[in-house]
């Protein structure tokens, strides 16, 4: 075919392609093929569809694209460059993978004004998506009125088979089918083929059934190589239908026009090489150098700026009606954009003593939580079916359900993966929403991919996680945390909280909601049983991550280290070495990373260098305590699974009590 006899069309989509084709050879890494295939529907959504607007990534009510099948970002980036982005240019293309560049090997949010969340664990994105077209629900639901619709936009997001193998995938899309969130369209790239070869190797599923009941509304676009209007009618279709999420599943050809590779494993996630690169240019009429591009295709994809510039216009002057006739919504809607919190806001944030009844950490949550809801309407969320458990329900703000969505409790069901990700993609949306997500702490090894993506993308996103240790008792070891505080902590970017009264969990909250807004995910980590309240503790104290509780007159010989429900009885340790005439010291430690982030000085003033005999107390794992405790120190920890038996008994049995801890210090001091 030569360049003459393309259309306008193809010569958009082959510019698509041919970039992903130069971008990956130039590399010598990457995955041409998915761009190649899925170049057309992502032509036809982005060209004929989808509100947005280049010179400004961030306009509130542009649609939401979604790459899920992330490793195909050179599609992503070709649109983004075509289309008139500024954050990518022809050099970011050049330098794609490369160091520094605004390229890297999957979409990240925080690198690439344009990219929406980042994906590349397959099923993330759609599954972000969902908590996309939920962020987009609520907020229709509480801020648009009869006459004035300011919140109306679509999250479109392109999937392959890979993501709809993934487990995330599916709890998330069939929460969405159950919401019934009309404004979700989801392209399914069906191509056949994965790394290991055909998809019939391991996937002969019903896919377009499976989505059909989970109450998708389910289209099939046979021809996605060349049938523009067939893709652009069933794109029509999912607008018209309301009530239910669409999945359009779209038939390609992986690698389209690479004659010898396209339709294999091979053009999955490698380099075309220079032969198949020539033959394909050959084979599709391209006649253009690597990275150069027909001026009529560019010219025809950034009409978008001029498209996206006149519907922010359209839109800016709609909402300046709104705030003329609904001034005191507009307000917070303005508000809830620009991540202010309300004045003030901390103050329904209670302090403690030691007369107020000791009630479990997870309690005082539950009391932070509806304290802060009606100063904090932004804040959403819920539990994995743990509700009751957990103690995450915001009383009084009803149920987020289908047709409902204007409230604020999220049942995600027994869905904790889906969950994370979904509250992740609510966070990201940019409408200031604080979602939180809850479950029991050792079921954060289900979600663990999406707490660590919450920590890259850098989310705003709260975990709210009780049960938190042995002493949550008789459901056994397989419920009982031992290595997760540990592990959470090597998560960087994640702030991990363990509060030891109900002060320490309303600094907790303080930091988390604080965090949020600086888009810096937290997590909770909640006692099951109840817990005396300690006078000294603080709210402040829980901002620098570790103060002191307990002290003596000058130096002292040891010092006591504790987190959450531990930390009474170092304190109950301290007291009875202290009259004995022991100079000792008890230090709260909530939480590392607040700690890490203060400076040297106070650091040293908390625990001083010169003090060795150091004693940590927190039932988890040892690991990563020796930083603080060093050589001479020592641990009361546990390094074994736990047991099924009552919470204080698996206390006292694994050594978590006053005379224990007693004779560890002693040997120290001894």
């Amino acid at each position: 075919m030569a360049v003459a006899t393309q259309s306008l069309e193809e010569l958009c989509i082959n510019s698509i392609r041919f970039l992903a084709v130069d971008a990956v050879e130039k590399a010598k890494s990457g995955h041409p093929g998915l761009p190649m295939g899925a170049a057309p529907m992502a032509f036809v959504l982005w060209d004929r569809f989808m509100r947005f607007n280049p010179k400004n990534p961030k306009w509130f009510n542009r649609d939401r694209f979604v790459l899920s099948a992330g490793h195909g970002c050179m599609l992503q980036y070709a649109l983004l460059y075509l289309t008139g982005y500024d954050s990518v240019t022809i050099e970011d293309i050049k330098q794609f993978r490369q160091w520094g560049s605004k390229t890297p090997g999957h979409p990240e949010n925080f690198e690439t004004e344009g990219v929406e969340v980042t994906t590349g664990p397959l099923g993330q994105g759609v599954a972000n998506g969902v908590g996309l077209a939920m962020a987009e629900a609520h907020l229709a639901a509480k801020f648009n009125r009869p006459d004035i619709t300011i919140v109306d936009h679509y999250t479109y997001v392109i999937l392959g088979d890979g993501c709809n193998m993934e487990g995330v995938a599916a709890e998330a899309c069939s929460l969405a089918g159950h919401l019934g969130l009309g404004k979700l369209i989801a392209l399914y790239d069906d191509n056949h083929i994965s790394i290991d070869g055909s998809t019939d190797i391991a996937f002969t599923e019903n896919v377009s059934g499976r989505f059909e009941s989970y109450g998708w509304h389910v289209l099939h676009v046979e021809n996605g190589n060349a049938d523009l209007d067939a893709i652009s009618k069933a794109i029509e279709s999912a607008k018209s239908v309301t009530d239910k999420p669409t999945m359009i599943k779209v038939t390609t050809t992986i690698g389209y026009g690479a004659p010898n590779k396209q339709n294999t494993a091979g053009i999955h996630g490698a380099a075309l090489g220079a032969d198949e690169v020539a033959a394909t240019r050959s084979n599709l009429g391209w006649e253009y150098e690597p990275f150069h591009l027909p001026q009529d295709a560019v010219n025809h994809m950034r009409k978008a700026v001029e498209r996206g510039a006149v519907l922010e216009t359209e839109w800016d002057k709609l909402f300046a009606d709104y705030s003329k006739q609904y001034p005191q919504e507009a307000a917070e809607f303005k508000r809830y954009v620009s991540g202010k919190l309300p004045d003030g806001w901390e103050k329904v944030l209670t302090s403690y003593t030691a007369e107020d009844k000791g009630l479990a950490t997870r309690k005082y949550s539950e009391a932070c939580l509806n304290k802060l809801a009606p100063i904090l309407p932004e804040l959403i969320g819920g539990s994995a079916d743990l509700t009751h458990s957990n103690l995450t329900e915001i009383k009084g703000f009803g149920n987020f359900q289908k047709g409902q969505y204007q409230n604020r409790n999220v049942h995600f069901g027994v869905r904790e993966h889906g969950m994370g990700a979904i509250c992740n993609g609510m966070a990201l949306h940019g409408s200031g929403l604080i979602p939180y997500g809850a479950t029991f702490l050792i079921f954060t090894d289900y979600m663990r991919a999406a707490i660590r993506l919450s920590a890259l993308s850098q989310t705003g996103t709260i975990w709210v996680m009780t049960h938190d240790s042995i002493g949550q008792g008789e459901d056994g070891p397989t419920h009982q945390p031992i290595e997760t505080l540990a592990s959470l902590r090597a998560i960087p970017n994640l702030t991990v909280i363990r509060p030891a009264d109900g002060t320490e969990c309303s600094g907790a909250y303080k930091v988390a909601i604080n965090r949020s807004k600086q888009n810096s995910p937290t997590l909770l980590a909640l006692s099951r049983q109840a817990l005396p309240n300690l006078t000294p503790t603080s709210i402040e104290g829980v901002t620098k991550g570790a103060y002191t509780v307990v002290d003596c007159q000058g130096v002292p010989e040891l010092i006591f280290i504790g987190t959450g429900s531990e930390l009474n009885l170092c304190v109950a340790a301290a007291e009875k070495l202290l009259g004995e005439g022991k100079k000792v010291r008890v230090v709260s430690m909530p939480s590392w990373e607040l700690f890490e982030e203060q400076d040297g000085a106070y650091k040293e003033f908390i625990l001083p260098k010169v003090v060795t005999k150091r004693l940590s107390v927190e039932a988890g794992a040892s690991f990563g305590w020796h930083k603080y405790v060093g050589t001479e120190g020592d641990t009361v920890s546990i390094d074994q699974f736990g047991a099924s038996a009552p919470g204080v008994f698996c206390m006292e049995k694994f050594g978590f009590s006053i005379d224990n801890i007693l004779a560890k210090a002693k040997a120290l001091l001894d």
